[in-house]
Parts: structure tokens; C-alpha cells; sequence
């Protein structure tokens, strides 16, 4: 099937609204998995989506499937998409690119009367982010059967919700929604995201062709100390927790230094108890994420961190303890190969590339066909206000994804 051109104009509209649900002062968006502002943003796409005569479909884990039928309405559709939650000072690009790309690829089907025979399906995943519910990419890990359902609708939000009542509050707001079941058959997944980095930007290239998600490995640290009163206690006589989180914070950085620079290593949560201006600290609860596309690297580092972070600190206990693991995941080569196609017969110069951040799709291969492309963002800023991307470039990703998705749906 020749694959028509997308429409850029109305793309980049399509981003300008949903930017301007849930937009802060500073020019980035705050949508938390099912808050107001979320649930806001799927009732938007939702009246776009019934406005052009596609279906809509909730599962059980808050995942929304919009879809346009194919002749074989049996067969198991082809599906892309991301999501539509945010960090809390979020930019307007992360996850909503790869809902629009794949709502303008059935768009353009529809403007131009095209007949497929499977399904095309643009997805929106529930809790990317874990902004709010912890962890991330909680609602594609329910659906692809990471994780059970009852675990996540338990999950308490860092504001007393549970995540089954924020689910509530979009099933309220949708009531066009029919039920999807979990552990849908998918022809193939895929997903378009900004690169969250340097490299396309730095490169020239418009299109980067994911070929893995990276692994990472999450590390509780606890320093723990004992609590005495600032102007009572000597310094000879303390077990300064905080003090002592530093030297273990040092040393784990000289550790783990990369003369590569491939290693990410990231001390994201630091939390002082009791956190108060006369108490000298007492506890310091810290969370070490150590990413790197080699399983054996993630191994070795993590276990090194286990086995030297206590005798990096002078006075206080050191606790390690693994928090969470996910080893390397590898997209499927046929789905890379038509990305790499597609971006060639358009033209757009491109390149192999692997994800940083953890995706929706990491869940998928061996279940399905997967596979992702990036594409570039202003000056590698992600998850923050300014977070921003050319309106060329992401008319070029949108029309990667429909030219592969309008290819796997077959003609009708």
C-alpha cells in the first residue's frame, strides 16, 4: 500500500491543544496520571477520534484504544501510540507525540479513503510516567502481564488515591468507552517518542531507529546515623547520617565512572530525616539508578555498589538493597528494518540509536512485533518546560509511523 503524506499543519495543531491542558506558567504541561488535566487531555483526543467515526475502548487498566476498523475486523490490530500523563513540570512533547503520530496515521487513512485490512489502533498507556502512582508504565506492564491487575488498581498515589479511583474518574469521563479486555493479540506495536537526549540533534539526523531499551537497576541506599541536638552535640561524638551519605554518595560516584560515558548513574531521591534546621540527621534514604545497555555491566556495577557502599561511610550503618531490575530489552529487527525503510524512501536522514528512558513498549517484544523510533528535541531537554521539538521533524516521525503501520495493517 503507497502511503499518503501525512498533514503536518494539523499535527502540530493537534500538539498545541492538548499542550494547553494542564499548561504551566513556564511553558510545560503538569497531568498526572488520571488527575483533571489528564483525564481532560483523553477527553479531547476522545472527541477527536468520534468526530472521524473511530471507536474507543477502555481496559480494565486504564489503557484507552482508539480505533479505526479494517475489513478483517477479527484480525489483530496494528497498534501504536504512548501516552498523555506527564512530571509534574513536565514538557509538551514527552509521551503526546506518539499519540498523535498514531492518530494522525489513521487520520490520513481516513482523508484519503484508504481500506486496510487489520485494524489500525492508536493507544494511550495508563501511568507512563509515575508521577503520581509508582512504578512507571504501569499500564502497559497490567496489559502485556507484567504486572497484576490487583496490584496496580492497590497502588497508592502520593496524594492518599488510589490508582482503581483514579481509573474511576477517566471511566466516568469517557462513557462512550466500551470494555477492552487485557492481554489483547497486537499485530505488531509500535511507538514514536522524542529522543529525550543530544545524539539526533548533535548528528543531523531526523529519524533515530531504536534498536534496544536500556536496562536499568534500581538501588535503596539507607545511611543511618543517629539523631542529636545541633547545638548540644559535639561533631566528635556524631553520627552524622547526612555527612556520611555524602562520602557514600562520592565514592559511588568514583565507582562507577564510565570513560565511555555510556553508564547513566543518577542519585533521582534524597530524603533527610528527620529534616529538621536543629536535629543533627539521623537517616538518609537515597535511591541510586544505575542504566547501561550491557546486562553484565548493570550486574557488575550493582554489585560492586552492594559490596563498597558500606565502607565508603566513616560512622553510620550502610543498608543496599535492589529495588527494582530490567535487563536490556531488543526491538524486533523486521520492525526496525521498515522504520529504517520508510525513513529512507522519505528521504530523512536517520540512524540506530538506543532509549535511555524506559518506554511503554520495552513490555512487548516476544509478545508481539515492536519496535520504536525517536526523533530529535531541542537541545536534548526532556522532562522539563522546555522541552521543545521543529514541527518538521515531528511531521517526518508521524509520517515513519504511518507509512510502517499503513504497511503491516495490508491493504483491505
Amino acid at each position: 500500500m503507497s502511503a499518503p503524506l501525512v498533514d503536518a499543519a494539523r499535527l502540530w495543531d493537534r500538539h498545541m491543544s492538548l499542550a494547553r491542558i494542564g499548561a504551566t506558567p513556564e511553558g510545560g504541561v503538569r497531568r498526572l496520571a488520571f488527575d483533571a488535566a489528564e483525564v481532560a487531555a483523553h477527553r479531547l483526543l476522545a472527541d477527536w477520534a468520534l468526530a472521524r467515526g473511530f471507536a474507543l475502548a477502555l481496559d480494565p487498566a486504564g489503557n484507552l484504544f482508539v480505533r479505526r476498523e479494517g475489513t478483517d475486523p477479527a484480525a489483530a490490530p496494528v497498534v501504536s501510540g504512548s501516552h498523555l500523563d506527564s512530571q509534574p513540570s513536565g514538557g509538551r512533547f514527552d509521551g503526546v507525540f506518539g499519540v498523535l503520530c498514531a492518530f494522525e496515521a489513521m487520520e490520513t487513512a481516513e482523508d484519503r479513503g484508504l481500506v486496510t485490512r487489520r485494524p489500525l489502533e492508536c493507544v494511550v498507556w495508563a501511568n507512563e510516567e509515575g508521577s503520581r502512582f509508582r512504578p512507571g508504565c504501569m499500564g502497559s506492564a497490567v496489559q502485556a502481564g507484567e504486572m497484576t491487575l490487583a496490584e496496580a488498581l492497590a497502588t497508592v498515589g502520593d496524594d492518599g488515591a488510589t490508582y482503581g479511583e483514579g481509573l474511576d474518574a477517566l471511566r466516568a469521563a469517557l462513557p462512550e468507552a466500551a470494555p477492552a479486555p487485557l492481554d489483547r493479540p497486537f499485530a505488531a506495536l509500535l511507538e514514536a517518542h522524542i529522543e529525550q537526549g543530544p545524539l539526533l540533534e548533535a548528528g543531523g539526523e531526523l529519524i533515530g531507529v531504536v534498536d534496544r531499551v536500556q536496562g536499568h537497576r534500581r538501588l535503596d541506599i539507607s545511611v543511618v546515623g543517629r539523631e542529636d541536638h545541633s547545638g548540644g552535640a559535639p561533631l566528635s561524638l556524631r553520627k552524622d547520617a547526612f555527612v556520611d551519605a555524602i562520602e557514600v554518595c562520592r565514592g559511588l560516584a568514583e565507582l562507577c565512572r564510565d570513560e565511555t560515558d555510556v553508564l547513566r548513574f543518577t542519585f533521582g531521591r534524597f530524603v533527610v530525616s528527620p529534616n529538621a534546621v536543629s536535629v543533627v540527621p539521623g537517616r538518609v534514604d537515597m535511591v541510586l539508578d544505575l542504566r547501561h545497555p550491557d546486562q553484565e555491566e548493570l550486574v557488575r556495577l550493582g554489585d560492586l555498589v552492594h559490596a563498597k557502599a558500606q565502607g565508603l561511610a566513616r560512622l553510620c550503618e550502610v543498608t543496599v538493597a535492589d529495588s527494582s531490575w530490567h535487563a536490556p530489552v531488543a526491538f524486533t529487527p523486521a520492525i526496525r528494518e521498515a522504520l529504517s525503510r520508510s525513513a529512507a524512501a522519505r528521504g530523512f536522514a536517520q540512524r540506530e540509536i538506543y532509549s535511555g528512558g524506559g518506554h511503554d513498549a520495552r513490555w512487548f517484544p516476544g509478545r508481539c512485533p515492536t519496535g520504536m523510533l525517536f526523533i530529535p528535541c531541542e537541545n536534548g531537554v526532556s522532562h522539563h518546560p522546555a522541552e521543545n521539538v521543529d514541527p518538521a521533524h515531528a511531521a517526518a516521525g508521524a509520517q515513519v509511523i504511518a507509512d510502517v503501520m499503513l504497511e503491516l495493517a495490508g491493504e483491505g
